[in-house]
């Protein structure tokens, strides 16, 4: 699949809408973790419009690949990258509503991790066997499609 800049779009809001908010309640209630609170919807929130920031980078990047599409192993790295840019905001800048981030960023490191597993797994995975059409309309969900 070549997923198109509002096909990512599409994806990246279900995924974290679905899974993302998922795992940040296992947080969020202390079910995984030591710090409750709201605190983790909030760093979802973050990289879900960030996510759509750097959407737009690799969409661009994309079109230089011989087949426009982008591997499983540059999804890593985008997501170290996406994840330190992340904490640095959280650190250095002090975005609202992640002071208890800020404090614990052993903490955020286990939730990004885990929220951006569980998304990864689920686009690899979930999606194909569940959706197997959302990959041939270029990750998106709501278009028009010819029949």
């Amino acid at each position: 699949m070549t997923p198109t800049l509002i096909g990512r779009w599409q994806t990246r809001t279900f995924l974290l809408a679905t899974i993302g908010l998922l795992v940040s309640f296992l947080f969020s209630t202390g079910l995984i973790g030591h710090a409750p609170g709201t605190v983790y919807y909030w760093v979802l929130l973050y990289v879900w419009g960030f996510g759509l920031c750097w959407d737009i980078l690799y969409h661009q990047l994309q079109q230089f690949m011989w087949d426009h599409d982008w591997p499983g192993l540059f999804q890593f790295g985008a997501a170290i990258v996406e994840g330190l840019f992340l904490a640095g905001a959280v650190r250095w800048i002090g975005l609202p509503g992640t002071e208890l981030a800020a404090a614990h960023l052993d903490l955020f490191a286990l939730h990004y991790s885990l929220v951006w597993i569980a998304d990864y797994l689920a686009s690899w995975v979930v999606m194909r066997l569940l959706f197997p059409r959302w990959r041939f309309r270029g990750g998106e969900w709501i278009g028009r499609w010819s029949i």
